[in-house]
């Protein structure tokens, strides 16, 4: 089938993912080039898996194009957050879905979370596939820590069988990542 007739997303995944060793075109969000932590592969969704795109991809499409147009597929996704009433609506999700966690990618996407929780900055939950929190940076301590919790759970959680991404909170403005801090020990 011919990557036009595809809907490419990018799609985050950790800095070991066996893909790149593969030829599977990618780039680094978080990290080293010696050593990425976190990294953005390109690719389509099937009932099966993902299929992700490779260098060879190039020899048949314009692969910048490609690329550009999976970031416009992300922002154009309906991405509900939901705030969590249990956390006086304070944080918001989005589960569940293929591209959950790639929201984080859009501008479009993470904006609506700074106007929903009426926040400057943001600090977002990525850990594992399909999964986004969101709470406000100025947040009180409490639910800060509560936050923290809910991350490493989800992080430690593999029963719904959502491969691992980061355990590492983002930190977002005006819609974008500006920073990002490991959880890690």
């Amino acid at each position: 089938m011919n990557l036009k007739d595809r809907t490419i997303y990018p799609i985050i995944k950790a800095g070991n993912w066996t893909g790149m060793q593969y030829g599977a075109l990618y780039s680094i969000l978080i990290g080293p080039e010696e050593a990425p932590e976190v990294v953005i592969g390109f690719g389509y969704d099937t009932p099966e898996n993902f299929v992700f795109l490779t260098h060879q991809d190039g020899e048949a499409a314009d692969l910048n194009t490609i690329v550009q147009q999976a970031f416009h597929n992300i922002d154009a996704l309906d991405v509900l957050f939901t705030p969590s009433q249990v956390l006086d609506n304070k944080v918001l999700t989005a589960s569940g879905k293929s591209f959950s966690s790639e929201a984080i990618l859009s501008k479009t996407q993470m904006l609506k979370a700074h106007q929903m929780l009426n926040a400057e900055q943001l600090l977002v939950s990525i850990a594992r596939r399909t999964g986004l929190m969101v709470i406000a940076r100025d947040a009180s301590d409490d639910l800060l820590d509560k936050f923290i919790y809910l991350h490493k759970d989800a992080w430690n959680d593999d029963s719904y069988g959502n491969a691992q991404i980061a355990d590492r909170l983002f930190l977002l403005e005006q819609g974008e990542i500006i920073g990002s801090m490991s959880l890690a020990d």
